[in-house]
């Protein structure tokens, strides 16, 4: 602005200044007279008023877009960084969520194994139980049947032991009871 204007008193000062030299000639191509001086104050008016009324309001308009191209790019930047951050943001959730499921997955397979070892130490613990169970039945069996047996001997003796006295016998008899009864025994068992 303030160029424009010093421009435009320059070239007043140097026609006027050209004007009052050649004051006395007529004959050239610009007359300078009172007109001219009046054109040069309507025309450094016109600046002022053009200046005030359109160049200052132009210029604010301008720095006013420029201001709002800046804050556009500035918000635009803030943007792209929030959606940066919400992008790590969510890489990282899915890396939790990832190490996560990685975690329980290990903890079900851990559980899994330990009831795996739980219950097969259940069936050995039940298998033993069942063999001891079975070798304390047979056992008992066997000490049934050695207690049976020992009365049938005993019942076989005392029978044998009656026929020997009910009948008096030589002794080619006796070895043949005792030997009738021992072949009884051996064909029980």
């Amino acid at each position: 602005m303030s160029r424009v204007v010093a421009i435009a008193l320059l070239s007043l000062g140097l026609v006027s200044s050209s004007a009052y030299a050649t004051e006395g000639e007529s004959s050239g191509f610009i007359n300078i007279d009172r007109s001219l001086l009046i054109q040069a104050v309507n025309f450094g008016l016109l600046l002022i008023v053009l200046t005030k009324l359109l160049y200052r309001p132009l210029l604010g308009k301008m720095e006013e877009r420029s201001q709002a191209i800046r804050k556009s790019l500035e918000e635009a930047q803030a943007a792209r960084a929030e959606a940066q951050r919400e992008r790590e943001e969510h890489a990282a959730k899915i890396r939790a969520a990832y190490t996560e499921a990685q975690a329980i997955r290990d903890a079900a397979l851990k559980d899994a194994a330990e009831e795996q070892r739980r219950l097969l130490e259940a069936a050995r613990a039940e298998a033993a139980r069942l063999v001891d169970s079975a070798k304390a039945e047979l056992e008992q069996d066997v000490r049934r049947a050695t207690q049976t047996l020992r009365q049938e001997v005993s019942g076989l003796a005392i029978s044998v032991a009656e026929r020997l006295i009910q009948r008096s016998l030589r002794d080619d008899d006796h070895r043949r009871i005792v030997e009738d009864a021992i072949t009884r025994l051996g064909g029980t068992n």
